[in-house]
């Protein structure tokens, strides 16, 4: 898993490769001034320190300011943050810290508005692995920031057994036997399915999560009387805008989100350079 550091390191090498012959061609290297980043339209704020570290990573003296914090809703436009220092490096580290903020705060934003549609219900809505490579541990910072939760971080932190897991393993009580040999008595098991007959089998292997794939409503409310309270219910697949109130309130415990990562649209945020001085 890369680190925070060695993503920024590849994102301005992307960008800047052997060097940005722009900047270097018409600013000076002793020149200074001021970046600020404003915010063109109102969004939940994401990013922040990323953003921040793209800067000091060219020059470890670039101050960087803000009177928010990731989680906050901001006005269009509001200044989010200030970068004092070296004008080649705020020039250079533009618009790689505007592409990590207006990500990822698009992100946040999607998320904030599924979370406000649900309601006031305990069900908690959460995302998936449909992440941008290398991205994930940022983008499920960004969920966590609109105010929703994080699935598995990845494939070894938790077992979900999903329907290709099962059709090789021959069907739902073999993979759960298999599974059971090979992890803790501390790891919970997570089954997907997708039929009632799978449902009942799920409950009949003890499953500690079953996964509602694709089903409707009234498919939703049938499984959960025959689960009751012998396994915690998560609803998954074609969850939007639309139907996430009336999935939320079905009465399952958790609704897992695609869209939170792979439909975002990223936010509009512009850098403007102020105070240039020799």
């Amino acid at each position: 898993m890369h680190t925070l550091r060695e993503l920024i390191d590849i994102a301005l090498k992307e960008d800047i490769g052997p060097g940005d012959i722009t900047t270097d061609a018409i600013v000076d290297p002793a020149m200074t001034g001021k970046g600020m980043m404003t915010a063109k339209e109102s969004f939940i704020l994401s990013g922040l320190d990323v953003a921040a570290q793209v800067f000091t990573r060219l020059d470890p003296e670039i101050r960087v300011t803000s009177d928010f914090r990731d989680g906050d809703a901001v006005s269009r436009g509001v200044e989010i943050m200030r970068v004092n220092g070296k004008l080649r490096a705020l020039l250079c580290g533009e618009r790689t810290a505007l592409n990590f903020l207006q990500r990822l705060s698009g992100i946040a934003t999607l998320v904030n508005r599924f979370v406000q549609a649900a309601g006031d219900t305990p069900c908690r809505l959460v995302d998936t692995r449909k992440t941008t490579p290398a991205w994930r541990i940022l983008e499920k910072q960004a969920v966590r920031a609109g105010g929703g939760g994080n699935h598995r971080m990845g494939l070894y932190d938790g077992v979900l057994i999903k329907d290709n897991h099962i059709a090789v393993a021959g069907g739902i009580t073999n993979a759960v036997r298999c599974v059971r040999k090979a992890v803790s008595h501390l790891v919970k098991i997570e089954v997907e399915a997708a039929t009632l007959s799978e449902v009942r089998e799920a409950v009949a292997c003890e499953a500690d999560v079953i996964m509602l794939d694709n089903m409707d409503l009234a498919g939703i409310k049938a499984a959960k009387r025959i689960i009751g309270h012998r396994a915690l219910v998560e609803v998954s697949g074609g969850v939007n805008l639309d139907n996430i109130q009336a999935l939320a309130g079905a009465g399952v415990d958790i609704v897992s989100v695609g869209a939170f990562t792979h439909a975002a649209r990223s936010v509009d945020i512009s850098m403007a350079i102020e105070d240039a001085s020799p």
